[in-house]
């Protein structure tokens, strides 16, 4: 390999800068099937709140006429994913790493915009509540608690944090398509399936009787959402996607050993032919992975999960008024009633074992985020100081606050996972406007962002805008 070498970096308005970049030659892209497992995690972790909850929230009460939101939210956030991906594929460096390149202040933002939408634990006490259907009763404050702790130590215990990320969320993904497939053929109804029309014919439709921070917040969660999407740079690079094999990956402090970092944490490749036909590999097997890992899954989860929704509670006189769980408890009674009391039950585990893997998904991206930005921006230097001794901080301060608000009554699981769901369509417009700059500004030529990619950015910028300033407006008419 070639030696590395030593090169300026440009100067970034005089607010961030590096004295150093170093130039290293980009590593041979290995077969796809090696490369899987970061979009699972993606999608693992995003299999929460959208798929198994608020779209088919919607369509206990509306029908299927808001899937098209469903469609439209996992493309648009594919896009804005390769885009996080291409800056780190192309320099090791986090996407959050290139905002700060611009203006210091973008880390901090957009971290404490990530614990803004994920302190409030709605994931968790979602498992939790799912939990207690399952199993006929419990305490579900009590189990969200447990379970909090239990994510703190098993992250804790964990030698290389993404290997127990990646396993995690590849037992869940799978335990989904499974119960997916067997929902196609024994629960979904002929109507059902000829209603699927309704994604074409309703586009632009939001049902009114159902809350409008509800359906932003659906259409925000569709496939990740939040600052979610940002750690993907974090995962690739933990992963040995591009350049991020050169960059050490978290550790546990106690079972696991500390790697050594090159002297800069961005990197950048020769622009010669070899090298650019090397990244022409890297581009096409990340955007293949991205798309059927992510795109793929995720989209067919929350259009299954909500046809399974459509034919059990639809228009149920047993269906209840309120906004809670309670829908979910009846759709497992009814798939008790339809296929056999063992399919009922699989149901519910299935949503409380995926909303489980998604607090961890949740805490692990949240304190990845936070501990890149304190690095990068201000610790980076100090030899005292690890990314993975400050990711362990963020763990357990989550962990602390999730239970601390639990504990003092703060326990409704839909208006929790709502208010995470809204502010993060808040957080993917702020980021998704810098990604626009960074791709083009901070990358070469032959490699930068470009033609129809930019037109998909910029819709993404306005539909999360103007969703989200209606949910501001709304809100803000409520308490007048």
């Amino acid at each position: 390999m070639q030696q590395a070498q030593v090169v300026e970096s440009e100067p970034v308005s005089g607010r961030f800068t590096r004295a150093e970049s170093e130039e290293r030659e980009l590593p041979e892209a290995p077969s796809l099937r090696r490369l899987v497992g970061p979009s699972v995690i993606m999608v693992g972790v995003g299999i929460a709140s959208g798929e198994y909850i608020l779209y088919p929230f919607i369509a206990s009460q509306a029908g299927l006429v808001f899937l098209w939101a469903a469609v439209i939210g996992v493309l648009i956030q594919f896009f804005i994913n390769m885009e996080i991906e291409r800056y780190t594929l192309a320099t090791g460096e986090t996407a959050v790493g290139s905002f700060m390149r611009m203006w210091r202040p973008w880390g901090g933002i957009l971290a404490g915009g990530a614990i803004l939408a994920t302190m409030w634990p709605g994931w968790a006490t979602s498992a939790a509540t799912i939990t207690t259907f399952a199993f006929g009763g419990g305490n579900a404050t009590t189990i969200a608690v447990a379970s909090l702790l239990a994510i703190g130590a098993a992250l804790t215990a964990s030698p290389v944090v993404y290997q127990t990320m990646e396993k995690t969320e590849f037992l869940k993904v799978g335990a989904v398509v499974l119960f997916l497939v067997v929902a196609l053929f024994a629960v979904i109804s002929s109507t059902a399936y000829k209603d699927t029309t309704q994604v074409v014919t309703s586009f632009g439709t939001f049902p009114s009787q159902i809350s409008i921070a509800i359906l932003v917040g659906a259409f925000a969660a569709a496939g990740g959402g939040g600052a979610h999407n940002l750690v993907m740079s974090n995962w690739i690079r933990d992963k040995g996607f591009g350049m991020g094999s050169y960059i050490p990956r978290i550790v546990s402090p106690i079972t696991g050993k500390e790697e050594a970092a090159p002297g800069s944490k961005r990197l950048s490749f020769p622009q010669d032919e070899a090298n650019l036909a090397r990244w022409k590999v890297w581009w096409k097997r990340a955007n293949t992975e991205q798309f059927l890992s992510f795109a793929l899954i995720g989209g067919l989860t929350i259009i299954v999960f909500s046809l399974v929704a459509y034919s059990t509670v639809f228009r149920n006189p047993d269906l209840p008024d309120s906004s809670g769980f309670d829908f979910i408890a009846l759709e497992g009674q009814v798939l008790d009633d339809v296929v056999g009391e063992w399919f009922g039950t699989l149901f519910l585990a299935i949503g409380a074992v995926s909303l489980f893997a998604a607090a961890l998904g949740i805490i692990d991206y949240v304190a990845r985020l936070v501990a890149d930005v304190i690095n990068v921006g201000y610790t980076r230097d100090r030899k005292n100081i690890t990314e993975s001794g400050l990711y362990f901080i963020v763990v357990w301060s989550m962990v602390v606050f999730g239970s601390t608000i639990l504990l003092v009554g703060v326990d409704q699981p839909l208006v929790l996972v709502t208010i995470s769901t809204v502010l993060g369509g808040a957080i993917m417009m702020v980021y998704t406007c810098l990604l626009l700059v960074t791709n083009r500004r901070f990358l070469p030529d032959a490699i930068k962002l470009r033609g129809y990619r930019i037109g998909i950015l910029v819709f993404a910028v306005i539909a999360l805008g103007v969703t989200t300033g209606i949910v501001a407006v709304d809100q803000f008419g409520n308490l007048l």
